[in-house]
C-alpha cells in the first residue's frame, strides 16, 4: 500500500480510466487501477489487437529516437510521455549518446508522479506537469528552460498523443507552435491513430474510449501530415508503425494496416 501511495497522487481519480494508465496496463506495466483494466479488456473486445498496436508503437519510439540520436540530436522534448515503462527515450538516448537531455511533458497525476520518482536524482532529465495543448506554458517551464537549448537541435515526440487532442483545441496550430520554436536540424517524430483502415475498429474504439478521461480523434493521413507542416519526412515517410525503419529481425509477416497507427519522422530545414 505505501508503494501504492507514492504514485498516486490524492487529486487522482482512480475511478475514471485514463488512457495513460490504460497504456501503461497494455505494455504490461502496474501503474493502473481496476478502472483502467477494465477499459483495457473493453478496448480488447473492440480490437483485439489493441496490444499489438501498443507494443509496436512503443518499438518506433525506440527507433525514432535513436535515429535522432545519429542525426546529432542531443535533446528531446516528450509531449504527451505518459507513464514511464521499460526503454524511457532518456534511457534509450543516454545510453545511445550519454548527455543527452530529456523533458517529459504530461498532466496525467501518476505519470508525473512515477516520473517524479523515476527521475529523482538524473541531472539530464525531467517530467514537465502541463497540458501539452499548451505549448507557451510547457516551453517557457522552469525545467524545459534548465534542459532545453533551443538555439539547438530538438527532438520533438508526440507519440500518440495527437488523437487525444480535440479539434476545437486546434491540433494544427498546436503543433505548429513546437516547430516554430525549434531550430533547424530539429526532428518532429509523431505517431496517430487512423480509422483508414478496415482493420481499425475506429468509431467502437471512439465510443469506447468517451467513457475515460480520453476522448479520441482518429485522423486520416492528410490529416496526420498536416501536422509535419513544412518539415520534411524522412524515408520512409508517413507509414504505419511496424513500417517504419524496422530492425532486421523483426518479423512482419502481417498487415501492416494492423499496426492502427500512422508514424514518421520529418526534419526542419
Amino acid at each position: 500500500m505505501a508503494d501504492t501511495l507514492k504514485w498516486t497522487p490524492a487529486e487522482v481519480s482512480k475511478d475514471v480510466p485514463s488512457a495513460a494508465r490504460i497504456y501503461d496496463y497494455l505494455l504490461g506495466g502496474s501503474h493502473n487501477f481496476a478502472p483502467d483494466r477494465a477499459m483495457a479488456d473493453k478496448l480488447l473486445a473492440v480490437q483485439p489487437n489493441v496490444a499489438d498496436i501498443a507494443r509496436r508503437n512503443r518499438a518506433f519510439l525506440r527507433r525514432a529516437v535513436l535515429f535522432m540520436v545519429d542525426a546529432g540530436v542531443r535533446q528531446f522534448l516528450d509531449l504527451g510521455s505518459g507513464i514511464p515503462t521499460a526503454g524511457n527515450v532518456h534511457e534509450i538516448a543516454q545510453r545511445a549518446a550519454p548527455g543527452s537531455r530529456v523533458v517529459y511533458v504530461d498532466y496525467e497525476g501518476v505519470a508525473v508522479a512515477h516520473s517524479q520518482l523515476l527521475l529523482a536524482g538524473t541531472e539530464h532529465a525531467a517530467i514537465v506537469q502541463c497540458d501539452v495543448t499548451r505549448p507557451d506554458e510547457v516551453l517557457h517551464a522552469e525545467d524545459t528552460m534548465r534542459l532545453i537549448d533551443f538555439s539547438q537541435p530538438v527532438g520533438v515526440l508526440a507519440i500518440t498523443i495527437g488523437h487525444y487532442l480535440p479539434p476545437d483545441s486546434d491540433p494544427s496550430g498546436v503543433f505548429a507552435r513546437y516547430r516554430d520554436a525549434v531550430a533547424p536540424g530539429s526532428h518532429l517524430a509523431l505517431t496517430h491513430l487512423t480509422d483508414d483502415f478496415t482493420t481499425v475498429q475506429g468509431d467502437e474504439i471512439v465510443e469506447t474510449m468517451k467513457s475515460t478521461q480520453n476522448n479520441v480523434f482518429p485522423r486520416t493521413r492528410e490529416q496526420v501530415l498536416d501536422l509535419f507542416g513544412d518539415f520534411t519526412l524522412v524515408e520512409p515517410g508517413l507509414v504505419t508503425t511496424s513500417q517504419w525503419r524496422p530492425e532486421p529481425a523483426v518479423n512482419l509477416a502481417f498487415n501492416p494496416e494492423e499496426d492502427g497507427l500512422y508514424a514518421g519522422v520529418a526534419v526542419k530545414s
